[in-house]
């Protein structure tokens, strides 16, 4: 088995590489930050990414929508220390095939790995309540309600701008991203809601009342 480790913490990444390659799980890649995760995620293609929740300037849900987006085949995994029930609902919604905790044992770490690598969707122990009430429709999210439901905190962040009229580069600039990140979100905005234009978003986010919701947007 193949991995990528995307944590914004060394002595996370350090520590993990040893522990999964002492279990011949060969470590082809760590990053320290979403951007240089997804391009090594594109080089190596792996058989597994590990990705953190929290991360700064671009945060694991908004890498996974990337990852999705750029390197659909590759499973992501969530490896966190939030057993938030939220973010395991947000990060399965956005297309991740497990969500584990840092702190699981090392033997149980590589079993989950092992069961994903064969096509499994796995969830820590923790959260197994959490997901049941997921899969029977009882869970829901406050903030998460409506067409928005699938986009990530920046996706949403992007459609408040759009609905604002803000070109690409005016949104780049007000958020220190770049171009090029804007469009993939564009592009990943427009999938989720069903629609082809950007024309359309900005309409469904005033319809919607989104923008006026837009400074209640956290990123987790």
């Amino acid at each position: 088995m193949r991995v990528i480790i995307i944590d914004d913490h060394a002595l996370f990444r350090d520590g993990l590489k040893g522990l999964l390659e002492q279990r011949s799980i060969e470590v082809v890649g760590s990053a320290s930050s979403g951007e240089e995760g997804i391009e090594l995620a594109k080089k190596h293609k792996p058989d597994i990414i590990l990705l953190d929740l929290r991360m700064p300037n671009m945060n694991g849900l908004e890498v996974l929508s990337r990852l999705r987006d750029e390197t659909a085949s590759i499973p992501v995994v969530m490896l966190t220390t939030s057993n938030e029930e939220s973010d395991l609902i947000k990060s399965l919604r956005s297309g991740a095939q497990g969500y584990l905790l840092k702190d699981m044992e090392p033997d149980e770490l590589v079993g989950a790995l092992r069961d994903i690598e064969k096509g499994k969707n796995v969830v820590a122990r923790d959260l197994t309540d959490a997901l049941a009430r997921m899969v029977q429709g009882e869970t829901t999210l406050e903030d998460d309600e409506g067409p928005f439901a699938d986009l990530t905190p920046r996706e949403r962040e992007i459609l408040c701008l759009l609905a604002e009229g803000q070109s690409n580069k005016l949104i780049a600039r007000n958020l220190g991203i770049s171009d090029g990140t804007v469009k993939l979100h564009v592009k990943a905005i427009l999938r989720k809601l069903g629609i082809h234009s950007r024309v359309e978003a900005a309409v469904i986010a005033v319809e919607q009342g989104l923008r006026k919701s837009s400074s209640k947007i956290s990123k987790p």
